[in-house]
């Protein structure tokens, strides 16, 4: 037998074996009596199943399968969750089942494998939680950072006005990433994208590198006997991200220490300093420094947590901003309503203020409206940490969980009209019920979670999505031009892939003045 004829017969002893593996898997499984299924494919399993938008695929499968649906994603087992009744279920009765989260390559690697939005429920996430909901983003922390985020704004605003004076197109979707960005650049390290400091800039391409590469499919991460092999090259450009955010963060902390050094030499000789205003990267120094903390932190905890701070408030926040504007253009009576609203409550004689936001409740439910239609995440997901029982049907150890938001979102039986974009449904109740709303406690609507792992930046975002939208609203009409500049009647509603759920194209737009943006800034 020749060498050929050998390598040939074990590369068809090996694909059996798998073949075989795969069917005794699919009948050991059906024996555990688990969620409905489609038929499953050898070695990929469902895979073949899934389009790009992953949350879209899982929506069309479970109106065929049911609301709680089993699949195989490669070698990793899954469910779908897609009513409320099944999330209030899974993410409340049997939060601590489902406390854990799904790692990758990516994750693992640009994470530092530390990062909170990934770590495992125990002693250091707990300790996390409560420095973020205590400490770096507790009430008092974001009054501090209050003039920060109207800074910016009026920044935002004067460009915007700028633009409209010379009938130029502007990139809206850019821009709000640039004004995210900036806000959250300036209250975690006090930098921002201007002039030649490149850092804020620099940051916020490496985000965007690292929302998109986490929301990708890596074969590697789902079918086991590829794991060692990097097939896609994914393990390069994670590498190189790596590095580059590695050494970003490196030079940035290491300036800080310096910085704090020369304070602390300034204070033993004079009585000055006290008063500063600590960014949440001198927060975070001041723990890794205190040694009677419980966890003692170091420093990959720290560059770990900036990118958790970054990916959660860069991409999600204008996401959702740029939503909601495309809705209200192609809505022009919502946008109307809104306005009107505005001009009553706060006039045209003042820019509005975050503390305004309270009392415009069309505002508010425009927000809500938007995350529900188009949640920036549009999955919960998580891992279960031990066999479990859900609805009668068993769900083994370390299965992936997806509760489908985005779908529960459109869903009729919850919904009425699901498809019409329709801010009034948050402003009077159903049926003498508790209006909805969104801090996690209505598992109609979750676009921030719910429970211990709910984000703990909901208070952030829900001073900032609605005051910059209403702003963008009292300031400025918009006019939709496509990349060449003709007028679009329209504005096109289609998603990007990704781990968020942006819009597809960029929306660009010319901004016409409403009012005089300079005189009401000075």
């Amino acid at each position: 037998m020749t060498i050929l004829e050998l390598t040939s017969y074990a590369t068809l002893l090996f694909l059996l074996a798998l073949l075989l593996v795969s069917i005794t898997n699919q009948t050991w499984f059906s024996k555990l009596r688990l969620p409905p299924s489609p038929r499953a494919l050898p070695i990929i399993g469902h895979l073949h199943l899934l389009g790009p938008l992953i949350h879209h695929s899982f929506h069309d499968l479970s109106s065929k399968y049911g609301p709680l649906l089993y699949l195989r994603l490669g070698s990793v087992p899954c469910i779908v969750a897609s009513t409320p009744e099944l999330a209030k279920e899974i993410l409340r009765a049997q939060e601590l089942t489902f406390s854990s989260r799904k790692h990758s390559i990516a994750i693992d690697l640009l994470t530092y494998n530390s990062a909170f939005a990934f770590a495992p429920y125990g002693p250091y996430w707990k300790f996390i939680k409560k420095l973020i909901t205590t400490e770096l983003l507790g009430n008092r922390i974001l009054n501090q950072f209050l003039p920060i985020r109207t800074k910016e704004l009026h920044h935002f605003i004067r460009y915007l006005a700028n633009k409209a004076e010379a009938s130029e197109r502007v990139n809206v979707t850019e821009e709000l990433l640039k004004l995210t960005n900036n806000i959250i650049s300036q209250m975690m390290l006090s930098i921002k994208c201007s002039g030649t400091d490149n850092q804020a800039e620099e940051t916020r391409s490496l985000v965007r590198e690292v929302t998109k590469i986490f929301g990708e499919f890596n074969v590697s991460d789902f079918i086991w006997f590829c794991r060692n092999l990097d097939l896609q090259g994914f393990r390069k450009r994670i590498e190189d991200i790596y590095r580059r955010y590695d050494a970003l963060l490196e030079k940035i902390i290491l300036d800080r220490e310096e910085l704090r050094k020369k304070k602390e030499t300034q204070e033993m000789t004079c009585d000055s300093g006290d008063d500063d205003v600590k960014d949440i990267l001198d927060l975070l120094l001041d723990a890794m420094e205190n040694e009677n903390s419980e966890i003692k932190l170091t420093r990959n905890h720290m560059k770990a947590l900036v990118l958790d701070f970054f990916t959660a408030a860069t991409d999600t926040s204008a996401i959702a901003i740029e939503w909601s504007l495309a809705e209200l253009i192609n809505h022009p009576m919502v946008l109307e309503k809104a306005r009107k609203e505005i001009d009553k409550v706060v006039g045209n004689n003042r820019l509005i203020e975050e503390s305004d936001c309270r009392n415009l409740p069309y505002i508010q439910a425009i927000i809500k409206e938007t995350l529900r239609l188009h949640p920036p995440i549009p999955m919960v997901s998580r891992k279960s940490i031990k066999e479990c029982n859900i609805h009668g049907y068993l769900i083994p150890k370390d299965t992936l969980l997806f509760v489908n938001i985005w779908s529960i979102g459109r869903d009729p039986k919850y919904w009425e009209n699901p498809m019409d974009f329709k801010p009034e449904r948050f402003l009077q109740s159903n049926k003498g019920d508790e209006l909805i709303d969104i801090k996690g406690q209505d598992f109609q609507l979750l676009p921030f979670g719910t429970g211990r792992r709910g984000c703990p930046g909901i208070s952030l975002a829900m001073q900032e999505l609605p005051t910059i939208l209403a702003v963008m609203i009292q300031c400025f009409n918009w006019r939709v031009v496509n990349p060449s500049g003709v007028e679009m009647n329209v504005v096109d509603m289609d998603e990007r892939p990704g781990l968020t759920a942006p819009r597809a194209t960029d929306l660009v737009c010319v901004p016409m003045a409403r009012l005089n943006a300079y005189k009401i800034l000075d």
